[in-house]
């Protein structure tokens, strides 16, 4: 009796987890944004926020950050991270704007990507194999990447005549409602039966939530806004490529490894994992997406300028810390730092909305940044037992002065140190 008590309780105990503050709170954070800033632009009789086209201006500001944003995660979940990935994004798109009118657009492209993978795979050697720490090397990457921009450009801004990366860049692109519906009830489906493999069975429904809420959102927008089913190529992009990184995460071997590797690597290695490789692999990554967002900016406008992404590592970097991504490594979402993102993105649009100045946007964006950290460390399982510690210290029927410090080193359990399945499994 006990035992089947506990075993149906599971799944709710999943959903639980995956609705918790802690797991959903950079969801609700998006929502309560969103609500005020409607709120406020209706009081101010200005023109509806939720409309489809303020919205579509969100997702094509945020897109090309957000695709970054994703493999960022990657990189920080296997305890490194990159701040090269805005200049390595340039230089891709000058070489792709300097080649295309000559070359066409198919060598540009290519050229554009080898290019990114060649700083990824640079800084993969000097961290992994060379042992310099990752800030040096990505710090020492982003000035000297940058300053081959402004050599290739020679402080003049080029244009491209071949419209070709124009023309995809800017592209709307219409899902058809009734493909909308159908992509969403297979989504559900799929996280139905993801629930249910053996692995999944103890979180039930609630390992899967994010895929399951997505399938419900798109079904319910392709009912009940039509319109925001055209968007622009980066959009799409940056949407398809959230569902499929966060699958391969969640359900499958690399994931796991992945997750093992930045959670502890010594471990990691005498399970027979190639850290290495994985390390290596997420910077090499990182660098040939970089090359392809660059391709897509520069596409955006037909033009770049020496000046081209300056400083968008740090927005990247802030979408997935705000995601709850641990710069630690072995924790994070790439779903939530697409939401992290968005919280970015929907704080400019709005602070331009309602006619703040830019220099309150910054104070705004950087309280947000520092407040979530705060919150995530808090929270976390180390915080939650430092808190503990604090106050029994303080209070006089608060035990045995021996028993909180037990508590606080022990280590954190899977659940709480992936929150991903990865690290559960």
């Amino acid at each position: 009796m006990s035992s089947a008590t506990t075993t149906g309780d599971r799944p709710s105990g999943g959903w639980r987890r995956a609705l918790s503050p802690r797991s959903a709170g950079v969801v609700y954070a998006l929502l309560l944004l969103v609500t005020i800033l409607t709120i406020t632009t209706s009081a101010q009789g200005r023109p509806p926020y939720l409309s489809s086209v303020n919205l579509s201006n969100i997702l094509d500001q945020a897109s090309l950050i957000g695709i970054l944003a994703i493999f960022m995660t990657l990189t920080l979940i296997t305890g490194n991270f990159d701040l090269s990935v805005a200049s390595t994004a340039a230089l891709a798109g000058t070489v792709a704007l300097k080649l295309v009118d000559q070359y066409g657009a198919l060598f540009a492209l290519v050229a554009a990507l080898l290019t990114g993978a060649v700083v990824g795979f640079v800084n993969a050697v000097l961290v992994q194999k060379v042992g310099v720490n990752a800030f040096i090397v990505t710090l020492g990457t982003l000035t000297a990447v940058r300053g081959v921009v402004q050599a290739i450009l020679d402080g003049q801004s080029i244009t491209a005549k071949n419209s070709s990366f124009h023309d995809f860049a800017t592209a709307r692109w219409a899902l058809p409602s009734v493909a909308a519906v159908v992509i969403g009830a297979l989504l559900v489906i799929a996280a139905v039966v993801l629930a249910l493999r053996k692995e999944n069975r103890i979180a039930g429904l609630g390992a899967t939530a994010p895929l399951s809420l997505s399938g419900i959102a798109l079904a319910f927008i392709a009912i009940a806004q039509p319109k925001m089913l055209t968007q622009t190529t980066p959009v799409w992009i940056m949407l398809a490529l959230t569902v499929i990184v966060s699958l391969v995460l969640r359900h499958t071997v690399v994931g796991r490894n992945l997750y093992a590797t930045g959670g502890n690597s010594e471990a990691a290695r005498l399970s027979g994992i190639s850290v290495d490789r994985y390390k290596m692999g997420a910077f090499v990554l990182n660098g040939l997406v970089a090359g392809a967002v660059g391709v897509l900016y520069a596409g955006r406008f037909n033009s770049v300028d020496p000046t081209v992404l300056t400083g968008g590592e740090l927005t990247v970097i802030a979408a997935a810390v705000l995601g709850g991504t641990s710069l630690l490594g072995g924790s994070g979402f790439v779903s939530k730092s697409v939401v992290g993102t968005l919280i970015l993105f929907t704080l400019s649009n709005g602070f331009n909305v309602l006619n703040i100045g830019s220099n309150y946007q910054n104070v705004v964006q950087g309280g947000v940044l520092v407040a979530a950290a705060a919150l995530y460390t808090a929270t976390s399982s180390r915080g939650r037992s430092v808190v503990r510690s604090w106050f029994s210290r303080r209070t006089p029927s608060g035990g045995t002065a021996g028993v909180p410090a037990v508590e606080a080193e022990q280590p954190k359990t899977a659940a709480d140190a992936g929150e991903l399945g990865g690290l559960r499994r």
